[in-house]
């Protein structure tokens, strides 16, 4: 089989990226508005939510072993065809426990997915050229991932709005689409995605049974890279804090919204335009990461986008009205879009082909956990307060996140101008220096 171009693997970066996140953006709000719809209270949306992190956390790092043993192309189908099944169950949960089982079946989908098209790209574009500046095709893949929900969330509006399904609510068309969506991305992983066959297997001792049981030897090696790396753990630390941002612009959000506008099915159609908006902008935040990461640094644009992010989502619990509101939203998700970007690259040059979705894995599985930690402790606070303290309390809290930069921001500084970055050694003893 002819190996695949840098060029030819970035377009297929892109397309991939696309379908993958279009399903997300017809849905994108409407996961914590059709429980609420259906009866549920918001600290009962909080946990069912909760119920996708905890998954991801237990099955993050195993699953990123697992494709670092077996193979990303695998992983990426099996992951599509779970989003379906759980895409499904979610249309059809009337009660608590079924959407348990939805979003539980939405975190195994998260978990096999996270990481594995990135790490393809990025082993397979340095297979043809060592000197390929991933950081660029990571932020157009940011950029493309932005348009791609920026359209789904529009016309996600356009549907709740059209609601041509009479004694449905107007927030199943959505799904429905997103569901089937997720299934013809499915289709292209198998097509678009090609990579080498594991060492074992081309000397002819691979075998399924012997990926699985290299998985535990991984994940260990993984996480003695992470362990013995100061920026890498600063890197996942930064997850701590930036999660708790991410539920007050992606959970809470709706929910101030519609307590704005007076209910659930007009937020919903409110929020497709006002998160196709904001996803345009986070497309723009991710070109404007790639500029200011060649002038200034990758690891000062991942301080400056993670300062400009919490301050943002502090001013979204501060607003007054929906314009307000929804202009604070934009914002956040510029710089939100500014920060992913740079994060992964940062992640990227402390890590090699053998252990990069392990590593992050690692870097997912902390913001899954402390994620769903604190919707537990969020949803509550919203209720006995209210969506705005609680709203304000998480975009305070990320800015702490911008002191986790500090072993990035002094390696950067060290750095020759134009110095590769050196591979990371599961058997080194301190962080690599370049």
């Amino acid at each position: 089989m002819t190996a695949l171009t840098a060029a030819s693997a970035r377009r297929r970066l892109l397309l991939l990226t696309a379908t993958r996140w279009l399903p997300v953006g017809l849905v994108f709000g409407l996961t914590t508005l059709l429980p609420l719809e259906r009866g549920l209270g918001l600290a009962e949306v909080s946990a069912v939510l909760a119920a996708q992190g905890f998954v991801v956390l237990a099955l993050e790092l195993p699953t990123g072993g697992l494709a670092d043993a077996v193979g990303r192309r695998p992983l990426l189908v099996v992951a599509a065809l779970v989003g379906v099944l759980s895409g499904t169950l979610f249309l059809l949960a009337t009660d608590l426990a079924a959407f348990v089982v939805a979003m539980a079946l939405q975190g195994v989908f998260r978990a096999l997915d996270s990481g594995p098209l990135e790490a393809w790209y990025v082993d397979t574009a340095q297979a043809d050229d060592p000197a390929v500046a991933v950081e660029r095709t990571l932020g157009h893949a940011g950029g493309v991932l932005g348009v791609a929900v920026a359209g789904g969330a529009l016309v996600s509006g356009g549907l709740v709005a059209w609601h041509p399904l009479p004694g449905t609510s107007a927030l199943v068309l959505p799904y429905l689409v997103s569901t089937v969506l997720l299934g013809v991305h499915a289709l292209l992983v198998l097509l678009l995605v090609r990579e080498p066959a594991p060492t074992a297997r081309a000397t002819g001792r691979w075998s399924a049974l012997a990926a699985v049981r290299s998985t535990p030897r991984t994940v260990r090696e993984g996480l003695v890279v992470v362990g013995r790396n100061p920026v890498l753990r600063g890197l996942v630390l930064v997850e701590v804090f930036w999660s708790v941002a991410m539920i007050a612009f992606e959970t809470l959000n709706p929910v101030r919204l519609a307590e704005l506008v007076g209910g659930e099915e007009r937020a919903g159609a409110l929020y497709g335009p006002a998160s196709a908006a904001a996803w345009a902008l986070y497309a723009a935040g991710s070109a404007l990461a790639a500029t200011a990461a060649t002038r200034i640094g990758v690891a000062r644009t991942a301080v400056l986008a993670r300062l400009l992010n919490g301050g943002f989502v502090v001013l979204l619990g501060l607003a007054a009205g929906p314009v307000g509101l929804v202009s604070a939203y934009w914002l956040a998700y510029l710089t939100h879009g500014a920060a992913n970007p740079v994060h992964s690259t940062l992640l990227h040059r402390q890590a090699e082909r053998s252990h990069r979705v392990t590593v992050l894995s690692v870097n997912s599985m902390v913001a899954s956990g402390v994620y769903s930690l604190a919707l537990l402790a969020l949803g509550p606070l919203a209720e006995t307060t209210s969506t705005a303290t609680a709203i304000v309390v998480a975009g305070a809290f990320s800015l702490l996140g911008a002191l986790a930069y500090r072993p990035a921001l002094r390696e950067e500084r060290g750095q020759r101008p134009g110095s590769p970055a050196p591979s990371v050694s599961p058997a080194s003893s301190s962080a690599p220096t370049r």
